[in-house]
């Protein structure tokens, strides 16, 4: 029987940071859901709005967790760029994150309409692009929300020409309360901490959301536009049904 390891303690921390965020982050989660659910117009059963959601590097990770996934919800538009994922290879999508300018043509590629819903995953909050989209959006009329970690952010030096960062510029801000530097565990005689918290975060704050807007439909009377597992007799055939609302307003459903 062994003691007590890094590992664990590594566990320790998650369940310590989650119970943390969905108590200290409570009204603002129940404000955004709200938020994200009137913005779907849902009482409108020819409503095609959609729930935007993007991030850069390892946070594109949470957006990911968002779309096209057995139970969550179908009115989902992923801004998913290749060239921004380190599977797109870091000494690209590094520079580019850092880019000035990229947020642009993202912003208008997927085309976000006044009044909905564009969420931003980024755990330092630093970085021109996603600064930059947020900007963009609030001049277009677009809701913005940032998925961030105060306590990097608040200490590292932003690289927006501008000088912000991502909570500054933001209606609504979830802090996940990360570590600074996203990785929680410290190893003898290793100079850099392992264990990363920013995923694991980041979705429970997607899944969170999805169930509480879910939810919201159902106090209304309504029914959540919602997948079913395509590993399931029948899933296909149901999600491709519910699919053609909103297949106009989703690129990466086409």
């Amino acid at each position: 029987m062994t003691g007590p390891t890094l590992a664990s303690e590594y566990g320790r921390q998650i369940q310590e940071k989650i119970q943390n965020l969905l108590l200290n982050q409570s009204d603002t989660l129940e404000k955004v859901a709200n938020i994200i659910f009137d913005s779907l117009n849902a009482r409108d059963p020819k409503s095609t709005s959609v729930w935007h959601l993007f991030g850069a590097g390892h946070s594109h990770m949470a957006v990911e967790e968002a779309f096209h996934r057995a139970g969550g919800l179908i009115p989902v538009n992923a801004w998913l760029e290749d060239y921004l994922m380190p599977h797109g290879g870091p000494s690209r999508n590094g520079p580019l994150e850092r880019l000035s300018g990229v947020a642009q043509v993202i912003f208008n590629f997927y085309k976000p309409l006044p009044g909905e819903v564009l969420t931003i995953f980024s755990n330092s909050g630093i970085n021109p692009v996603s600064v930059e989209l947020a900007q963009i959006a609030k001049e277009e009329g677009v809701v913005t929300v940032a998925i961030t970690n105060l306590e990097h952010s608040k200490q590292t030096l932003t690289r927006h020409s501008g000088g912000k960062k991502l909570f500054e510029v933001c209606e609504y801000v979830i802090d996940t309360g990360g570590v600074r530097g996203d990785a929680a565990i410290k190893i003898p005689g290793l100079d850099a901490p392992v264990g990363p918290l920013s995923t694991l975060l980041n979705c429970l704050v997607v899944n969170y959301l999805s169930v509480r807007i879910c939810e919201l439909y159902s106090q209304n009377m309504l029914v959540a536009p919602v997948y079913l597992s395509a590993n399931v007799e029948g899933g296909d055939e149901r999600n491709r049904r519910l699919e053609r609302q909103y297949r106009s307003r989703i690129p990466r459903l086409l």
